[in-house]
């Protein structure tokens, strides 16, 4: 194959602009490097911390199925509790979304998926991208629920770091059927760790579960005041 076919065939790209002159520039850059917010624990994951929340009525909407503006679902609560590749962008760029999510009653952390199949450093950068985002949520003004999620076992170690004692949080039961027994462990960890005031359950609230729940059945975002875009 001559040299002019292979270029055809594996085309070199332009440089990506960055706004990053230099690699010292990007070694100073807070979103680069996430270091806003002082760490805690083992893992240095960044901190949500506990914050008035009103559990009066709560109801709660899709992120995928928030607007601007929205003055028909504003007394809401927004979940993460769609696939993951729906919300992906959320953390390189938080700030499109800001005006947006700052209309709601709060906004739940992303359910970044945490699943026993990953290895354990995806289920960690799982954990801490969601913190993340919670701290960053706070920082910006938005009243903020972490979402509890864990995977495997090993897991526990890292899954209920970076919230603080006492917060609100968020689980959902409506995909644990076939593994209740393995959410129930999960769960009684989580109550142990992070003792929250209370738990927002989207699904079914499982026997066994304990602490103050506050449950919210699962919608399908179709059914709500609009459809989603195509």
């Amino acid at each position: 194959m001559s040299d002019q076919n292979q270029l055809e065939l594996f085309p070199t790209k332009e440089p990506q602009k960055h706004r990053w002159r230099n690699s010292a520039g990007r070694r100073r850059d807070p979103m680069f490097l996430r270091n806003q917010f002082s760490p805690v624990g083992k893992w240095e994951i960044p901190l949500v911390r506990k914050q008035t929340v009103d559990l009066d009525n709560v109801g709660l909407i899709a992120c995928t199925n928030t607007v601007l503006p929205d003055d028909e679902n504003f007394d809401l609560g927004v979940h993460f509790f769609v696939d993951d590749f729906r919300f992906v962008d959320i953390y390189d760029h938080p700030e499109k979304t800001l005006p947006k999510l700052k209309q709601y009653r709060f906004c739940c952390t992303p359910d970044c998926s945490v699943y026993g199949e990953m290895p354990l450093w995806r289920q960690l950068e799982s954990v801490a991208h969601s913190r993340w985002i919670g701290a960053w949520w706070q920082a910006n003004g938005l009243i903020v629920v972490p979402t509890i999620s864990w995977g495997s076992y090993s897991s526990y170690e890292f899954c209920f770091e970076g919230v603080e004692q006492g917060c609100v949080v968020a689980v959902a039961t409506y995909a644990c059927r076939q593994n209740r027994s393995g959410f129930l462990r999960g769960y009684a960890a989580m109550m142990e760790q992070i003792k929250p005031e209370a738990v927002i359950c989207y699904g079914e609230t499982l026997q066994g579960m304990s602490g103050r729940i506050v449950p919210v059945l699962p919608l399908n975002p179709r059914n709500l005041h609009r459809e989603l875009p195509k």
